[in-house]
């Protein structure tokens, strides 16, 4: 069995090609025969339903079993077939290259039939005695509860330096309860290191002193010019005389 199929589609890709080709012909006839019948994947196997469960279908290894709701119609077609478990009111199918779908579309019709007799009676039996006549383990055969896988959320960054942060601040003051208790002083933390102030600019270089001329130069100056100038005026008298 497939317990990990949902629907009856999936259950025959997953088969190997005799068996698939076999399997989906049997399912055909019995949409085909039992109109109005619901097909549905139930503890891996292949459920049809009508008014209730009504057949039950299963691909072996080597073989494929129908598993009939009507124990006394199975009965009645049991000398027309080979592999039937009256017991457990299933059909086992052997060969699956020889399939008796005659008989077998017989057996669907006349399930349908007493189907709706018991229907009008009340007397429609439960899955769960089904399951018990047929020999299937219900939680054996019950698909396998899923699994679903929440992603770990990883805390921001500014949760993890707020934790950091707090771990820090409680580690110094442990270290700090434990010097007061011992009596070993704290450590001073070093001064801060002041900025080196930034060289002065340097001085602009002096001006050149203005030259200064004394007065007793200036006048001597004065006092020669005057003198060329008086000798001048003497010369030019002289010549006019």
């Amino acid at each position: 069995m497939n317990p990990t199929a949902s629907t009856v589609g999936a259950y025959l890709r997953d088969l190997p090609p005799d068996r698939r080709v076999a399997m989906a012909r049997l399912c055909s006839m019995i949409r085909r025969s039992a109109r109005g019948v619901r097909e549905s994947m139930r503890y891996g196997l292949a459920f049809y339903e009508l008014d209730g469960p009504l057949f039950a279908l299963e691909s072996g290894r080597r073989h494929m079993s129908l598993y009939v709701a009507e124990k006394d119609v199975v009965l009645k077609h049991k000398d027309a077939l080979q592999g039937v478990n009256a017991a457990k009111s299933f059909i086992k199918f052997s060969d699956l290259n020889r399939l008796p779908l005659d008989v077998v579309e017989k057996i669907v019709r006349d399930s349908v039939a007493a189907r709706r007799q018991r229907l009008s009676q009340g007397t429609i039996p439960t899955q769960a005695e089904l399951l018990k006549l047929w020999g299937i383990n219900e939680e054996a055969a019950a698909p396998p509860a899923t699994t679903v896988k929440l992603p770990v959320a990883k805390p921001a960054a500014t949760m993890t330096d707020a934790i950091n942060a707090m771990a820090s601040s409680v580690r110094e003051a442990m270290i700090a309860a434990i010097d007061i208790a011992t009596g070993t002083p704290l450590p001073s933390k070093p001064k801060s290191v002041r900025k080196a102030a930034a060289p002065s600019r340097a001085a602009a270089p002096a001006r050149p002193a203005k030259r200064t001329t004394s007065r007793a130069t200036t006048r001597s100056t004065r006092s020669a010019t005057s003198a060329k100038k008086g000798g001048a005026k003497k010369a030019a008298a002289a010549r006019r005389r």
